[in-house]
């Protein structure tokens, strides 16, 4: 499914409008319109016409129609579209939606030309793993964002840190040391499963997992439950509500206050805190979530667009070639550089070197996870037991019990969706 804060930071990295209407009118004569489905918000206008342009002058027959389409509803209207005599030839869908589109049996296998044409044993795991069903790469890399770790460089400054941390434990000490004189080292609500996550899995612990032939809730290990452990140790560096998630209140309103160290979201939430307190313009910094070493960076969720080919497309070939130029070198280096996107290959990462925020998301897109690739994984998020378990541990009820509950409503809705 596609992912709340992936469309905050999609929203925040645009500047440019696409147009009302949604539709991108062809200049040429070609004898195929190829239609294709993108997100509002994902690409400018700018850039939708000048791959149009380019596009079209290399393929005289070829006509692109491009249709924005809304996030809110999206799932019903692409397995509507799936199933239907008039599907588009190329969609763009969130990464953690491709099992669920797979599932129908109408998506176009796109191993070959992952393989052959598109090296895609390079690609960003966090995009490329939910895009693969049952061994099939179905769901073609796009673009990826992640949290980063956003700090105010005054406080840091006040505080004597001139190193940026590298390894969590040098984390843990400098937040302990900015958590002082009634300021928080880290604001970090209760409820941020996204940043639990990650630490679950750089302990090596799963949300859930399908090792044993069927999926199960696996928050219960004690990997998981180390994960879960030092995300307490983080988040008592604040005041951040242990019954609310980053949104209750927006951690970025709470943050442009003055006296919050870090919080822990995309690096276009600086757009939002400058807009709430002009004076902090250039005094945010970012840097990658630290990991367990200073070898690489912490485990992060990576939200993102994978692009999909119906497989009764009127032009699947022509879609496919598509699919195969917005996710090559040369406009994936032209798409990260017009929205501040991490490209589908941490080796095009160069492209947004210049860019401070966007260079620490890439770094750490590198270490990028997704959620469980089970078609009944938007359930789970539906009624989400991860919440709950969360804040029951963080008032102190007992971590491996409330574990387990959680665990055992996960694999429920695992299995009957």
């Amino acid at each position: 499914m596609k992912i709340r804060i992936l469309a905050g930071a999609v929203a925040l990295a645009s500047t440019v409008a696409l147009s009302g209407c949604g539709y991108l009118p062809g200049a040429g004569s070609g004898s195929s319109t190829v239609t294709v489905w993108l997100m509002k918000g994902s690409a400018s206008q700018s850039f939708l016409d000048r791959f149009k342009k380019s596009y079209e002058a290399e393929h005289p027959s070829v006509e692109l129609e491009f249709i924005l389409q809304e996030w809110g509803g999206i799932g019903p209207k692409v397995l509507k579209a799936l199933d239907g005599d008039d599907a588009p030839d190329v969609i763009e869908v969130g990464n953690t939606q491709v099992a669920q589109y797979a599932e129908t049996g109408e998506l176009r296998d796109l191993t070959l030309e992952s393989i052959r044409d598109l090296g895609g044993e390079d690609w960003l795991p966090g995009l490329a793993d939910p895009g693969k069903v049952n061994g099939a790469q179905y769901g073609i890399p796009w673009y990826a964002a992640n949290r980063v770790v956003i700090y105010n460089k005054d406080l840091f400054a006040e505080a004597g840190i001139t190193e940026l941390p590298k390894t969590r434990a040098e984390w843990v000490d400098i937040s302990e040391r900015l958590n002082t004189a009634g300021r928080q080292g880290v604001y970090l609500a209760g409820q941020n499963w996204y940043v639990l996550a990650g630490f679950i899995w750089d302990e090596g612990g799963e949300l859930a997992d399908d090792s044993g032939g069927d999926w199960q809730g696996a928050l219960d290990s004690p990997a998981a439950l180390r994960g879960m452990d030092f995300y307490k140790t983080l988040q008592a560096f604040g005041d951040g509500p242990k019954d609310a998630d980053e949104q209750t209140p927006p951690e970025t309103d709470v943050f442009a206050g003055g006296e919050v160290a870090q919080i822990i979201s995309v690096p276009g939430s600086a757009a939002l805190i400058e807009q709430q307190n002009p004076e902090l313009k250039g005094k945010l910094g970012y840097f990658p979530v630290p990991g367990r070493s200073a070898k690489k960076p912490g485990a992060v969720f990576t939200g993102g667009s994978d692009l999909i080919v119906p497989e009764d497309a009127d032009h699947r070939g022509e879609g496919i070639e598509v699919v195969k130029a917005l996710a090559g070198e040369k406009w994936q280096t032209e798409l990260a550089r017009a929205m501040s996107y991490v490209p589908n290959k941490p080796a095009l990462a160069k492209a947004v070197e210049g860019q401070e925020g966007t260079a620490a998301m890439a770094e750490g897109a590198a270490e990028g996870r997704a959620t469980p690739n089970s078609p009944f994984w938007a359930a789970v998020e539906a009624d989400n037991p991860i919440k709950p378990y969360m804040t029951a541990v963080l008032e102190g009820g007992d971590p491996a019990e409330e574990a387990k509950k959680a665990s055992d409503r996960i694999t429920s809705k695992l299995i009957t969706g």
